[in-house]
Parts: structure tokens; sequence; C-alpha cells
């Protein structure tokens, strides 16, 4: 028997690996001869850089780069050496060099937050030889467009005076002119996967100020101010990049770093869930597979909405394979989940416990385990 396992991590408790071995270990209770592969599994998010590096075989970097209030913070990436499928590869979220969670709430004010770091660690990961980057652009502080990171990797946004532009959005409105002799040589060699599920565009009421720019600070006032600095700075980059392109879907996500992304650099916006899908061969491995295991900590009707579960499910069904799902806990709307690719799904408590205890890592590794035992004990029975 083969089993391929890609389940989300349960957050708070078990990372997709942790919670990928016990299904492992509950399976090999049953079928101790079987051959269960193990992939990471992520969505472009939290826990895409510790996910990929680690169950990849890739290595974590740590390095101090700016952080969104220009302070210095220390950050995590990811390498994975390069094989006959992709050259040097970068992890790298974005969330780690610019995140909200960086900046305490009285000081959010996405006028002055800005992405350099986020450019230091594409630096890094150039200096150490990655060619290829996956980029996760989620839970950003930011609205500045992306130049923060151009800045860093050499680009010059300058003002009417020849000075460059402050950070933050506020530089956005002082630029008068962009150029690029400066830029590391290395970026044209580089391609980018960037993880990007939304698809507001630059500007305008569905833009990344009017959108998000509350959440990360703006004041009604100060979206406006955003916006139009952010459609300054779109068509000044038409006329240095005659690709430019601010109503693309997702070049307003994260502040603009989608279109920062996609201006600048050799780059591709692309739903999180594929990106990490492909990136982990996870095809290849179903094609010969007899059951799919996927899951994630809470499964409900939003599962159903394109999250990782349900891209590992819909990926399944392209082979026409089973696909069972273990949860931390199921909502009324799980079954939704059904008529989506998933074929059964399991919650893995066994007795009434408190959610702090449910999340322990021993329980919850345990109550995995035990559960999936139970379900192959069914398969079992059954052939």
């Amino acid at each position: 028997m083969k089993v391929v396992v890609a389940i989300d991590s349960l957050k708070g408790s078990l990372s997709s690996l942790e919670a990928g071995q016990a299904i492992k270990e509950g399976v090999q209770v049953v079928y101790p001869e079987a051959d269960v592969v193990v992939r990471p599994l992520a969505d472009g998010g939290e826990g895409t850089v510790e996910a990929l590096a680690i169950g990849m075989g890739g290595e974590l970097v740590h390095v101090s780069v700016t952080g969104p209030l220009e302070d210095a913070v220390t950050a995590e990436y990811g390498i994975l050496k390069a094989d006959e499928t992709r050259p040097k590869t970068a992890i790298i979220e974005m969330s780690a060099a610019a995140g909200i969670t960086l900046v305490p709430d009285e000081k959010r004010n996405p006028m002055h937050t800005t992405t350099y770091g986020v450019g230091e660690l594409i630096k890094d990961a150039i200096d150490n030889g990655c060619r290829h980057f996956i980029v996760g652009i989620g839970g950003s502080a930011t609205n500045d467009g992306g130049i923060g990171m151009l800045q860093a990797l050499g680009y010059d946004f300058l003002d009417k005076d020849g000075a460059p532009v402050g950070y933050g959005g506020a530089g956005l409105q002082s630029i008068a002119s962009i150029q690029a002799e400066n830029v590391l040589p290395e970026l044209k060699e580089c391609t980018f996967r960037v993880a990007c599920d939304v698809t507001n565009p630059l500007c305008g009421p569905m833009g990344s100020s009017a959108i998000y720019g509350p959440q990360k600070g703006a004041t009604p006032e100060m979206v406006k101010e955003l916006d139009e600095a952010l459609l300054h700075y779109a068509e000044l980059s038409k006329e240095t990049f005659d690709h430019a392109d601010r109503l693309y879907p997702g070049t307003g996500a994260a502040g603009g770093m989608g279109f920062a992304f996609l201006t600048y650099t050799n780059a591709v916006l692309e739903s999180g869930i594929k990106i990490v899908l492909e990136e982990t061969g996870l095809e290849d491995e179903m094609k010969d597979a007899d059951f799919v295991i996927t899951g994630e900590g809470r499964l409900d009707s939003q599962t159903a909405l394109g999250k990782a579960p349900i891209g590992v499910a819909h990926l399944a069904k392209k082979h026409g394979k089973k696909v069972l799902a273990f949860a931390g806990c199921l909502t009324p709307d799980a079954g939704v989940c059904n008529e989506n690719g998933i074929d059964a799904f399991f919650p893995i408590l066994r007795r009434v416990i408190t959610v702090q205890e449910a999340m322990e890592k021993e329980n919850a590794r345990e109550n995995m385990i035990r559960s999936v035992e139970q379900v192959f004990r069914l398969i079992q029975s059954i052939q």
C-alpha cells in the first residue's frame, strides 16, 4: 500500500511535518510495510518557509534586516539546494521582515512602514547563490508599493532634487524619477514565484490602500493620499517599464508589493497552494498512491474556498485517488468539503478536553496517530 500525506499545520500545535509523521505512524500500526510519503504543505502564508525548507531537506538562514519601522529585526528564510528540477532556491515570507505583527498597534502607520528589509532578504539569498525564489507576501504592515524592497535591490527612486525619497508610503509622493543603473546585476538572472491569493488592483476603490490600508493604521485621509501616491508611482513606472499594469489582478497585494514584483523583477503571481504543490512534486507521488491524506487544524466551509487541503484534494482527484482528511476540529458546515474532493473527514479528538489540552503537542500527536490507526483498521477489515 502507498499513502501520500500532505497536511497543513495544526496552528499552535503540530507543524505540517509533525502532523504528517503522526499520520505515517498511525498508518504503519496497521500496515507496517506501507510506503507512506510525507510532503510538507502550506499555502504561501505563515509557516511556508519552515514547512518547505525542512520538509524538502533545505536549511534555515537567519539574517538581521531593516524592519518595517526601520529598526533591526532578525528574519528567517529558507534555502533549497539546486537539483534537476530547479536552481538553488530561496523561500521567503515577506512578513518576516515587514509583517504587521512586527508593529505595535499604536505605531501602525503605512505612511512610514517600509519593505526595505524584504529586499535585504532577497539580496542575502542572491549573495548565497539563490536564483529562484518562492515568496509569500501575506501579512504585511506596509503600503509603499514595494519601493523599499526595490531600493534595497539597487533601484533609485529620486525626488525633484535628485535625492532618494524617504521610506514608506509617504516616499511615493515625492518620486520624480526612477533609475536602474545601480540594480544588482544578478537580479536579471532571478525568477520569482509570488504567492498571491488576492486579486485587488494597485489603485482605486478596490486597491491596496482602500481595502487593506485601514487595518495597517491608515486613516481615511491617509487612504486617499496613499492611493493618489500609488497612482503617481504606477504612472512613472510605466514610463520606465512598458509592461507595468496597475490594473492587473494582484498588483495591490501587500500594499502594492504585487505590482513591484511584476513590474521590476522576473515574477509571476500565483496561488500559494499551487506553488507549494508544484514545488514539492506532490502530483508525481500521487500517481501510484492508494490513498491521499490531507487536513488542517479546523475543517470548515472556509476550507473549501481554495485552502491547502482542497488544493491537495483537487490534485488527487485528477488521478482518481481516494482522499481522507483529519482535523483538530470540525464545524457543522464542514460537509461542503465532501463536495470539493475530500471523500471522508475525521476529527482527531477522542474525549472531551479543553482547547489548551487539545493543542498540547503530545496530545495532538497521540490523537492523530490513534485516529488514523482506527480509520486504517476499518480499511483493512473491508479489503
